[in-house]
């Protein structure tokens, strides 16, 4: 064995298709050709077949591989994915584990981009999300009115479950195809309505879904604001004008960690995730019934990554992550600022919301000490007055804001 000098590229990522080493660039292929490892799934060995390389699988689980991959670090290894390795695959995990300079990556065309071609529709305009190995309901924050979504799926029940979804909220009409084995001798396609999908598929697809809504659709934006109706609740939860209101002065972002406070239905914690692709958020609350409302709310739409912890502020802080924005629906103290502050990532922002004079005469005295921005929000609603209409209002909503500088 001819040892590869440490200070240059020794692990390559390769994307490979249903075609194969016959589909890659010469040079890729020549890279693969001199492995002396090649580690992929039983798929990928399959298609890379005739390499006379040592062969391993994917551990379980998968962070066993860093382990495994630190050991051959000065060996020749090609690790094999499908497709682009950097689009919802291993490339990103390894390029958050080594040095950008000891790795090459080699993509081919992903499954999107064969998908689109396949449907005729411009990359740009469609969604692209993946539930490969992730909770499908993570799909239905996307359902909305003419929305194309492509979307690589867990395995061949993912179409049926998805078809479900669309149904439910009124999408029943919408275009489902799905593609398999796209680019390979065996290329297969299914199409059909969401509403009367039947088809028995792969378990390796991509599947293309044209959002058609029927007039009573459910429309349910990514725009913070849903309607008090969509989440099941006891009554106590931030109100819809009242919870636009504090997302944006929470200001989702991609990627962002938010920690609710108190977090009842949990409405706000799962705005903040729907509001921006891969936020997370926390849901921090003492009572069993309303941890399991929230839980509830964030699979019926759409975001069942919302983690919910039982406890108290502050003493339920220790151990989280530090967060981005924190959400304090009521009971804010100097005690529980201090801690949540002190969590606060720089340029992190925390809103507070007071409805009683004792939590409001909280909020005054910690906007003098501290500063930031503080104001009243009324709402009234139209509602019926015996055979008239008439203004209703509700309680006004102290908040206060501020961002860590």
């Amino acid at each position: 064995m001819t040892p590869v000098n440490a200070a240059e590229p020794w692990l390559h990522v390769v994307g490979i298709g249903e075609d194969g080493l016959d589909g890659l660039m010469p040079a890729t292929r020549a890279v693969v050709e001199a492995a002396e490892v090649i580690v992929g799934g039983e798929r990928h060995h399959a298609l890379a077949e005739g390499v006379g390389a040592e062969r391993i699988e994917w551990p379980s689980p998968f962070d066993a591989l860093l382990g495994r991959l630190e050991a051959m670090k000065g060996r020749r290894v090609v690790v094999l994915a499908t497709g682009d390795p950097l689009w919802f695959s291993v490339g990103s995990r390894l390029r958050r584990a080594f040095p950008a300079g000891e790795i090459v990556y080699h993509p081919q065309l992903s499954a999107f981009q064969l998908a689109a071609a396949r449907m005729g529709w411009s990359l740009s305009d469609v969604e692209t999300l993946t539930v490969h190995g992730r909770p499908v309901e993570q799909m239905i924050a996307f359902i909305q009115p003419q929305a194309q979504l492509l979307i690589l799926t867990t395995g061949s029940e993912t179409p049926g479950q998805i078809a479900r979804f669309l149904t439910e909220r009124g999408f029943g009409q919408s275009r489902m195809t799905v593609l398999a084995n796209m680019g390979g001798k065996d290329e297969a396609r299914f199409d059909g309505l969401a509403e009367g999908w039947d088809h028995e598929v792969p378990p390796f697809n991509t599947l293309a879904v044209d959002c058609v809504a029927a007039p009573d659709a459910a429309l349910i934006p990514r725009v913070p604001g849903l309607d008090d109706a969509l989440f099941v609740s006891d009554g106590t939860m931030t109100k819809r004008e009242l919870r636009a209101a504090t997302l944006a002065k929470l200001m989702p972002m991609r990627g962002a960690l938010l920690w609710d406070v108190g977090t009842g239905s949990g409405s706000v914690a799962i705005e903040w995730m729907r509001a921006a692709r891969y936020a997370g958020a926390i849901g921090i609350e003492p009572r069993a019934d309303r941890r399991a409302m929230a839980a509830a709310n964030a699979l019926a739409l759409g975001t069942p990554r919302l983690k919910i912890v039982e406890g108290r502020a502050p003493d339920a802080f220790a151990n989280l992550p530090a967060p981005d924005a924190i959400f304090i629906g009521g009971g804010l103290s100097e005690e529980v600022f201090d801690a949540a502050w002190a969590a606060l990532r720089p340029l992190g922002r925390l809103v507070a919301n007071a409805v009683t004079l004792e939590s409001e005469a909280a909020l005054i005295g910690l906007h003098k000490r501290h500063g930031g921005s503080l104001v009243r929000i009324s709402v009234q609603r139209a509602e019926p007055v015996g055979r008239l209409t008439g203004w209703r209002p509700a309680m006004p909503v102290m908040q206060w804001s501020l961002i860590k500088r």
